[in-house]
């Protein structure tokens, strides 16, 4: 099991101020105790649930930049973006980009979107949800385009791109890691089953099992391997979390076939506690 390091909160000890330090030393410490992934939400607010919408948000891809000033090895990427804040081309040129500068350590997180007060509050469209999925599809279909080695325009309902020039091109090849977030049974585990290399789960009160049966039907409408995708979950550490609660959970999640946890801290306010609980978790499997 890969652990994966999610940063939902940036409302720290060390106060706003001090917030690019305090990072950095974040993430550096994530590595040195075994940490392979590192994310961050695609948010301009805090969300319900993790703090009031006032708290510290860093935005999403200047922080992957800062962080990838300060890692070497570990995996980053949003966990996950929301497919409106960004056109295409855009989102697959900054994904590109973070990609060379890493040395081919950067992917894309995506997803359909949800947030819509956050939205109205500063101006975002949020259209349907109908109109939401058709974006992210043809959003994957655009980044996937400009990863290739084809120039060739694209024709979609919503976007139309004159050339698909990429230049300089993605390190990690055929393309950057590529994740969709969601369980949603119709449409979101229908676009992981035909365009990702991953997807990602929310766990709390059980185990996903239910979704990865979805998933496997659509691989099998669709004509993919199951198999080649990564199955991967997204689990809270609260203040009562220990090594040994996490280490059951990620082996009962390896069980059904997941290779990665992301780990996101619910009410710690102190980052090196995170890691310590992760790093007592890797040191138990």
């Amino acid at each position: 099991m890969d652990y994966g390091l999610h940063i939902a909160d940036f409302t720290w000890r060390s106060g706003a101020p001090n917030l690019g330090p305090a990072l950095a030393a974040h993430v550096r410490n994530a590595e040195a105790a075994g940490i392979r992934r590192i994310t961050v939400m695609d948010h301009f607010w805090q969300l319900p649930g993790l703090g009031p919408v006032e708290h510290e948000m860093l935005e999403a891809y200047a922080t992957l930049g800062f962080i990838a000033a300060h890692t070497e090895t570990a995996l980053l990427h949003t966990l996950v973006s929301g497919v409106i804040y960004r056109h295409p081309s855009l989102l697959a040129k900054q994904v590109t980009t973070l990609d060379v500068l890493s040395g081919g350590r950067v992917g894309l997180g995506i997803g359909a979107a949800w947030n819509e007060e956050e939205c109205r509050g500063l101006g975002f469209p949020f259209p349907p949800v109908a109109q939401r999925f058709r974006e992210l599809e043809e959003t994957l279909q655009i980044c996937l385009q400009m990863w290739s080695d084809s120039e060739e325009p694209y024709e979609g309902a919503i976007w139309q791109l004159e050339r698909t020039l990429n230049s300089p091109q993605s390190i990690t090849r055929p393309h950057p890691y590529l994740l969709i977030g969601g369980g949603g049974e119709k449409k979101t585990l229908r676009l992981v089953a035909q365009y990702a290399d991953a997807c990602n789960l929310g766990v709390r009160d059980e185990l996903p099992t239910h979704k990865l049966d979805v998933l496997r039907a659509h691989c099998d409408d669709v004509g993919r391997d199951y198999d080649t995708i990564e199955k991967t979950a997204m689990v809270p550490l609260t203040p009562e979390t220990t090594a040994s609660s996490l280490a059951a959970l990620s082996a009962s999640l390896a069980d059904i076939g997941f290779t990665a946890n992301y780990v996101f801290a619910v009410g710690v306010d102190e980052p090196s506690r995170v890691v310590d609980v992760i790093r007592g978790a890797i040191e138990l499997e």
